[in-house]
């Protein structure tokens, strides 16, 4: 098994014909689950699956958390989407990578993320922190 990160192919193609509306407070729901090292993501994945997905512990629940959604900006040519760091309290947990999809829209995936190697809390807080809303480390950027 294995989770490449990786902007999914299907969300590159739904971007030009349906739209994804990452718009703060007004857009659509966007979350995020986490996924064990049994786990295969990657640029072909598609929709949200519940497949190799963390147990439910603390407050991660299946399906993930909601993200909030900062409104989509430009830097230089880079059109860029950040989202708040997310955390899970009083969790047991140890995942691997993520993916971000749209709740709003049939589940359909966004982004793959792969940690680089298991993640864990015990107990304790998960948290998920996003990087720097710039055009070269932005969580979803189109350059």
């Amino acid at each position: 098994m294995a989770i490449t990160q990786a902007v999914c192919t299907s969300f590159k193609q739904e971007i030009l014909v349906e739209g994804h509306d990452f718009t703060a407070s007004t857009g659509d729901t966007f979350k995020i689950a986490l996924y064990d090292s049994s786990a295969t993501l990657s640029a072909a994945t598609a929709t949200y699956s519940s497949d190799d997905e963390v147990s439910n512990s603390g407050t991660y629940s299946a399906g993930g958390g909601s993200l909030t959604s900062v409104t989509p900006t430009t830097s230089g040519t880079t059109a860029l989407c950040d989202f708040a760091n997310i955390s899970f309290t009083s969790a047991t947990i140890t995942a691997r990578g993520a993916l971000i999809y749209n709740s709003s829209a049939s589940n359909k995936a966004v982004v793959v993320l792969d940690f680089g190697g298991d993640k864990t809390s015990t107990s304790g807080t998960f948290t998920i922190a996003f990087p720097a809303a710039d055009a070269s480390n932005a969580i979803l950027r189109l350059a």
